[in-house]
């Protein structure tokens, strides 16, 4: 157990690094991109990814279905099973890759149609496309043992070599935009640095596992030896297709509903809310290998202690970041981009809406993941079509207000509802209104940490709009308020709150 905390650790540290390395060069760059290239362009780049967004779910959840599948094995070091069950995954991507290809090739064949109201041409459509799609391609290709560094709590290599290229790789396009602004140069760039990062990546695994040999001729017969992979796969591949489209299919939507260049507006603001989401994402996902080892030991009763303070950490994290963004977003890009990119102000209220539950429910999902409840791929139907219907309908007449409305419409039913329910009768097997009494509690919390903390943000003599420095001081002064309040709420009526400063505690002594 200390290995895997250990590498949990080390995974968060080396995320978080590079998470502040690439933080500033992110914004930088978008700002000269959108300078030197176009809006236009950074919104067919945002679109055409998201086409291959499509394409890719024919990944249909496999590499984290062999992750599964792995843990046992390299806790038992069982090299033979290892090299078996990525041979059948080096066999399953290879046809996965074959038919993203041609699935490919017959979407670009509508290109003409899908962007005949654009003026960057044609021949930038199909050159970033394909390239994209190059790129895309080498991971089923080539790059598919990359879930061996996953299952073995080393994606921190990954990280090290992946957005070590990244930075270099930004900084070139952004040094070549500047002296020639031309858009094949910049897909070129992108697309040679993905042919490089798999170079360098495999030459990393084969260093860090010399033993390990893959046959895909061989994976079809060993897949027959698997027959969980399948099974398994069938039900998180409709779990994977709900989970893009609520959280990847944004900006397609935008352009279907809105316009090619509202994409690269909204983009501007979905590229902050990452950025920031990403700063405790790495940190917050680094515990799921020990909930897995928790729930496999059986104890119910700390089961629970360990989900509550779990569930104290991240609406504590969601409720920060639902009021950082909500208060000092729209002054950012004020100052960042210039006042005519603040998008209306409704569509923030509902993006801090979707922020606080997309943050929170990371607990619930990370315990189903550990007792395997995926069976109910009813909810993840009811949940697309939920979503789908809703955005259809309301986006035709409200735009991105719309299409955001449908995504809180599904969270609503299926992740607030339903997964909790799911855990607590199939995975707890305890009665809900047991979760629900804790739960409705970190909601008022965070109601009222809140309302106090935006009542206390008027009396700040700091104006966010006025300068970079003000808005610093600003939001450092109202986010510390805002955790204060919240902190203190918590640890009077939450007990998971408790539990978790009791073991920090101990652990600082």
């Amino acid at each position: 157990m200390s290995g895997r905390v250990h590498k949990s650790i080390l995974n968060a540290e080396v995320n978080l690094i590079f998470y502040f390395l690439s933080l500033f060069l992110a914004f930088f760059s978008r700002k000269t991109f959108l300078d030197c290239l176009g809006d236009e362009f950074i919104g067919l780049t945002g679109t055409l990814n998201n086409i291959l967004g499509y394409l890719n779910l024919a990944e249909l959840g496999i590499g984290s279905c062999i992750s599964y599948f792995l843990f046992k094995p390299l806790q038992s070091n069982n090299h033979q099973e290892i090299q078996e069950l990525l041979s059948v995954i080096g066999y399953l991507y290879q046809r996965i890759g074959l038919i993203i290809l041609a699935c490919g090739i017959t979407i670009s064949a509508f290109f003409p149609l899908i962007f005949s109201d654009e003026t960057l041409g044609l021949g930038i459509v199909y050159f970033s496309f394909f390239s994209f799609l190059g790129s895309s391609l080498i991971g089923y290709f080539i790059n598919y043992r990359q879930v061996l560094l996953s299952a073995d709590q080393k994606n921190y290599l990954v990280a090290i070599y992946f957005q070590s290229a990244g930075i270099i790789k930004t900084a070139i396009q952004i040094f070549l935009a500047l002296i020639y602004k031309n858009l094949y140069i910049w897909v070129a760039i992108e697309f040679l640095f993905g042919i490089l990062g798999c170079i360098i990546l495999n030459w990393k695994i084969n260093k860090e596992y010399p033993w390990l040999k893959t046959d895909k001729n061989q994976g079809k017969l060993l897949l027959k030896k698997y027959p969980g992979v399948l099974k398994n796969t069938k039900q998180i591949f409709i779990h994977q297709i709900k989970d893009f489209i609520l959280s990847k299919s944004d900006e397609l939507f935008v352009f279907i509903f809105v316009s090619l260049k509202m994409v690269a507006y909204y983009g501007n603001y979905i590229m902050i809310i990452s950025k920031v989401s990403l700063l405790f994402k790495s940190a917050l996902d680094s515990v799921n290998a020990g909930i897995g080892n928790l729930v496999a030991e059986g104890n119910k009763s700390q089961m629970l202690k360990v989900f509550w303070e779990l569930m104290t950490i991240r609406h504590f994290v969601a409720g920060v970041l639902c009021y950082s963004i909500y208060c000092f977003i729209e002054p950012f890009i004020n100052l960042w981009l210039g006042s005519e990119y603040i998008l209306d102000h409704r569509i923030l209220v509902l993006l801090a809406i979707y922020i606080y539950i997309s943050n929170s429910r990371g607990v619930v999902d990370a315990f189903n993941h550990a007792h395997g409840l995926y069976a109910d791929v009813w909810s993840a139907w009811a949940e697309l079509i939920l979503n789908v219907s809703v955005t259809i309908v309301a986006g035709i007449y409200y735009g991105i207000i719309g299409i955001l409305l449908g995504k809180l419409v599904s969270l609503g039913f299926i992740v607030i509802w339903w997964k909790p329910y799911y855990l607590f009768s199939a995975g707890f097997k305890s009665p809900i209104s047991l979760y629900w009494n804790g739960a409705i509690r970190y909601y008022l919390i965070f109601a009222l940490s809140f309302t106090l903390s935006s009542y206390f943000n008027k009396f700040i003599p700091f104006n966010p709009y006025n300068s970079f420095y003000s808005w610093i001081i600003s939001c450092t002064i109202s986010i510390f308020a805002y955790m204060l309040i919240n902190v203190s709420l918590l640890l009077c009526f939450a007990k998971g709150a408790r539990d978790c400063a009791k073991r920090f505690k101990f652990k600082k002594a």
